[in-house]
């Protein structure tokens, strides 16, 4: 009779026990139910606020933008006016750019001008240096054939004086000798009307000169005629 009772309130102990959970398992199921809606209901407000707050993000986001675009505007109206000059002032630009293209005509028709006179100063000189150099050629001439004679010594001397004075005026003026006895042929200096062989002498020397040659400045006045060696 014992163990029957212990046995029974055994089961009824298990029966109240499993109840009991059956119980918590169906109040957590009501709780849970009953904040569902509460959650969904957040969720859908947090969604409202997020959907609200986009277009004041994107808006945000698009003010840099006009803002760019306005001062592009603005920079692009500022350069137009900038561009647009005062009547007066693009005619004085005008006047000014017309007065340094005459000063910079005249300054090339100056320096054009120059050039022609100092040609033209230069052709005339050449033109009376070559006149007085046979006039020089004489004067040597006669000097190679004066006789030993006193009085003819004092005349060529007088004469000589004079000779010398022609030099140094020539000289002054531009012409000077060309030296060419003992030196190379050169057909730019000199012109040979006489060949001789010698084999003391180097090839092409020149070896006699007829007539003296003369430079006037950078040119040749007169080319020296020349009896070359070899």
């Amino acid at each position: 009779m014992i163990g029957r009772t212990e046995f029974r309130t055994v089961d009824e102990d298990m029966k109240e026990f499993y109840e009991n959970e059956a119980d918590n398992v169906i109040n957590g199921m009501s709780e849970e139910a009953e904040q569902a809606p509460e959650e969904a209901a957040e969720t859908q407000q947090n969604e409202a606020e997020e959907a609200e707050q986009a277009p004041e993000e994107a808006a945000e986001q698009a003010e840099p933008q006009e803002e760019t675009a306005e001062k592009a505007e603005s920079e692009k109206e500022t350069g137009k006016k900038a561009t647009k000059k005062d009547p007066k002032d693009q005619k004085i630009e005008e006047l000014e750019d017309r007065l340094k293209r005459n000063l910079a005509e005249f300054d090339n028709f100056r320096k054009r001008t120059e050039k022609e006179k100092s040609a033209m100063f230069d052709m005339g000189a050449k033109s009376i240096l070559e006149k007085l150099l046979p006039v020089i050629d004489n004067f040597e001439r006669a000097f190679s054939t004066v006789p030993e004679d006193p009085e003819a010594a004092q005349y060529a001397k007088g004469m000589e004086m004079i000779y010398r004075q022609l030099l140094k005026n020539l000289e002054d003026a531009g012409a000077t000798p060309i030296d060419c006895k003992g030196k190379p042929f050169d057909p730019n200096y000199h012109n040979a009307v006489m060949h001789v062989e010698d084999e003391s002498l180097g090839e092409n020397v020149i070896v006699e000169e007829f007539q003296k040659g003369y430079m006037y400045k950078d040119s040749v006045l007169r080319y020296s005629m020349v009896k070359v060696a070899n």
